[in-house]
């Protein structure tokens, strides 16, 4: 009985293992064995237990990190925590059993031919695993700049999606050439799919020494504090620990301008809620406020930081990003976080039922932002906001490409996550936006990882995770940086897809007719 299930086990070790931080070393062939599986089932009940199977060895191999998640956000035993995780392996990536029940429905119903099952079982799993519903919106494509392979570089194409579609289709070659290992058209096949992926990289070079030469450039200095949650926590309560936080990024900053004397630094980035006490045009007398202003100002130094404000139509807190000039004036607009964290910045739900914010009642209250309608300015510079995970939403970067952003600006807080998986998931996640719309990305986080990351995707010098730090860069970048085809052709590869699935699916539907009525001659021949 053991046995029954050990190919599904498999495509979840080999999913689970080739993501982010492990290199992507079964990406092209990770879901044939659970394919395999599927193909020889003849009840839905195990094509749903396989692609459960699937899902919960690989969520528990690469995002264990929920373990952590669970102890530090919610504040249980670690044995809580483990139970938690068990449940989020069972339910976190449901994509993978909802695609072998929608193929296998297909293809007892239509009775499919096994070419045309095979690719339908492709095509259905790519579709699915791009509207899967996540909390950590990953794909497959990540792992290829993770592992820094040259194929990445076709994001500015087809995006990373695209490059997750591309990912997974290739395991239907390589399917194909495992069912005929023994015969000379099974090796062709590896050596086809082998060849084309060298193609791809060689092309992926191509792309990126063909992007144009940058015609300016800033300096920029990161400051990270690693301030623990329970410090954050007990500033955005109002509880103390403000002073010391704000004096921690001051020191840090000072520490990196003494180190830097000889380079003229053009601003500096404080990460998510680095200013631990409100900020806006109405708090300019408050103490914390007019202590940052006196700070800028004696130093002659512009400023993005992240703070708490206040939204005056539902008087809620908002997580917000602020550009500061040299004098310490606030420069308009700012912008407020819009994609919320559930649990942490707001309670799912309690627009209809109340009585959730009653059961949670220590979740943050925040409202959101108008999201990426407007960029922010600072010294002349045309800036990209986004705040922490609004940076793994591909549109939401496009809308700002679309504003004329010249370079994102992410700020991020990961201190609730470790130090294993999900900062390093996090980094690429965010830096990739950078290579589909091809600017920079400056990313200012309070325990790790800080970093930019150039146009071409080339990441510079990476903070420690966990430690105070402050670095300086030089970014080159374009004032008028050009769309990227990705930007331009944003729904190509969906449309493609759909539209490869609907003729597909006319075939099958076409070709069952044909049998159908092929089947009534007959009959009536013969009566």
């Amino acid at each position: 009985m053991t046995k029954h299930w050990l190919l599904p086990i498999l495509s979840g070790i080999f999913i689970g293992t080739s993501y982010i931080p492990f290199p992507p070393w079964a990406s092209l062939f990770c879901f044939v064995p659970l394919w395999v599986f599927w193909m020889q089932q003849t009840r839905l009940k195990d094509v749903l237990i396989g692609g459960m199977i699937t899902a919960f060895v690989f969520t528990l191999i690469g995002f264990n990190w929920i373990t952590y998640l669970l102890h530090e956000f919610a504040h249980v035993n670690w044995f809580i925590a483990g139970i938690g995780m068990v449940v989020y392996s069972l339910l976190g990536h449901l994509f993978v059993p909802v695609a072998g029940i929608v193929w296998f429905w297909g293809r007892q119903k239509f009775n499919w031919s096994a070419s045309l099952s095979l690719v339908l079982l492709a095509l259905i799993t790519i579709l699915s695993e791009r509207y899967s519903f996540t909390l950590f919106d990953w794909n497959f494509g990540y792992s290829w700049y993770g592992a820094d392979i040259p194929v990445y570089q076709w994001a500015e194409i087809i995006g990373f999606s695209g490059l997750s579609a591309l990912t997974l289709l290739s395991n239907l070659p390589l399917y194909v050439a495992w069912q005929q290992r023994k015969h000379w058209r099974g090796k062709l096949i590896v050596v086809a799919v082998l060849g084309s992926f060298m193609v791809l990289n060689a092309g992926g070079v191509w792309l990126k020494n063909r992007l144009p030469i940058p015609d300016a450039s800033f300096t920029t200095l990161l400051a990270q504090a690693s301030t623990d949650n329970s410090e954050k926590m007990a500033a955005e309560l109002g509880k103390g620990k403000q002073e010391s936080i704000l004096r921690r990024y001051m020191i840090l900053t000072d520490q990196a301008l003494d180190s830097h004397k000889a380079r003229a630094i053009d601003f500096a980035i404080w990460p998510e809620t680095a200013f631990p006490a409100l900020l806006g045009e109405k708090f300019t007398n408050d103490p914390y406020p007019i202590a940052l202003t006196r700070y800028v100002h004696e130093r002659q130094l512009p400023l993005i930081t992240g703070a708490y404000s206040m939204d005056e139509s539902t008087r809620l807190l908002t997580n917000s990003l602020f550009a500061i000039d040299k004098q310490g004036g606030i420069v308009p607009p700012h912008y407020s976080k819009t994609i919320l964290l559930a649990f942490g910045e707001y309670v799912p739900g309690e627009q209809w039922f109340p009585a959730f914010r009653k059961w949670l009642p220590d979740t943050g209250h925040f409202a959101r932002g108008a999201g990426p309608t407007q960029l922010m300015s600072l010294q002349g510079f045309k800036i990209g906001a986004q705040i922490c995970y609004e940076g793994l939403f591909p549109q939401f970067s496009r809308d700002l490409a679309n504003l004329g952003a010249q370079f994102f600006v992410n700020t991020t807080n990961d201190s609730w996550y470790g130090t294993w998986q999900e900062p390093y998931q996090h980094l690429y996640m965010t830096l990739a936006r950078g290579v589909e719309f091809r600017r920079p990305v400056l990313r200012a986080t309070n325990t790790g990882i800080s970093t930019v990351a150039l146009a071409s995707g080339e990441i510079l010098k990476r903070s420690p995770i966990h430690q105070p730090w402050s670095g300086v860069y030089s970014v080159a970048y374009l004032k008028a940086p050009p769309a990227t085809f990705y930007q331009q052709w944003f729904w190509l590869v969906p449309v493609l897809l759909w539209g490869i699935l609907l003729v597909l699916l006319g075939l099958g539907m076409c070709s069952r007719f044909k049998g159908l009525v092929k089947q009534a001659f007959h009959y009536e021949y013969y009566r």
